[in-house]
């Protein structure tokens, strides 16, 4: 069945995220909407202790909620056996990470190609890919290079190379700035922001505001719910507030 062309990639639904602490309850995130559509580029921006990484985690499918839905592309995560959400999650979502997560002993080819080799892609067909994506980088001339023969901006692009090859419907990244000196941040922000111009859809979670002023929606999280949503179509009408 063809998908509805306004069909979110992803939807949380009043989600709780809710973990026992003894006989403590601590609720990382409280009663969580948020709607992320085709094409959006959006920042999640919050203090230490908000609920990012448990909200990160829900966006990622590394996680279900303790009551609460989370749908992507209308099915619902909690119906889905491991097996299953490790093969959409493989197949829609693009990660970036602060700390890049590139294997030390692969070469840049190699590591964007491992997506590739999960899902079972022919060798010369990956290496293909993968050297196609980090050229459209400019890295065409560390593609034999390994992580400990690049700079931190160089590595951060490789593991960018890594989140597009498989042609994800959503690049989730996380304080994708965060072990980077402002000048190479700035040129990973560029990135981003290049990415959201070819019509690639954007989800940053960051704690650093600069970062997040380039999306064009911005939500503000504590205490694990929303505090407050800048700008964008689909924030909740009670939450929208104009773009600065």
């Amino acid at each position: 069945m063809e998908k509805e062309k306004d069909l979110p990639i992803l939807e949380l639904k009043q989600v709780w995220k809710t973990y026992k602490m003894g006989e403590e309850k601590i609720h990382a995130l409280r009663d969580f909407t948020l709607t992320i559509h085709h094409g959006d580029y959006m920042s999640i921006i919050g203090p230490s202790g908000s609920g990012k990484s448990t909200l990160l985690h829900m966006l990622g499918l590394l996680d279900v909620p303790t009551q609460g839905q989370v749908l992507i592309d209308g099915a619902d995560v909690n119906l889905m056996s491991s097996d299953q959400l490790a093969r959409v999650r493989g197949m829609k979502i693009g990660f970036v990470f602060q700390v890049f997560n590139l294997v030390p002993s692969l070469t840049a080819v190699e590591n964007v190609a491992l997506p590739m080799m999960i899902q079972g892609t022919p060798k010369k067909e990956r290496e293909e890919k993968a050297a196609e994506i980090l050229r459209g980088l400019n890295m065409g001339d560390r593609l034999d290079h390994l992580p400990s023969e690049l700079s931190g901006g160089q590595r951060q692009r490789v593991a960018m190379a890594r989140a597009l090859v498989n042609d994800p419907e959503l690049i989730l990244a996380d304080e994708p700035t965060g072990n980077l000196d402002s000048k190479t941040g700035d040129d990973v922000v560029r990135l981003f922001d290049t990415l959201h111009e070819e019509g690639r859809t954007l989800v940053i979670v960051t704690h650093d505001a600069e970062v997040a002023e380039h999306a064009e929606e911005r939500v503000h999280i504590k205490d694990g719910t929303v505090l407050k949503w800048h700008g964008g179509d689909h924030a909740p009408h009670e939450k929208r507030y104009k773009k600065r």
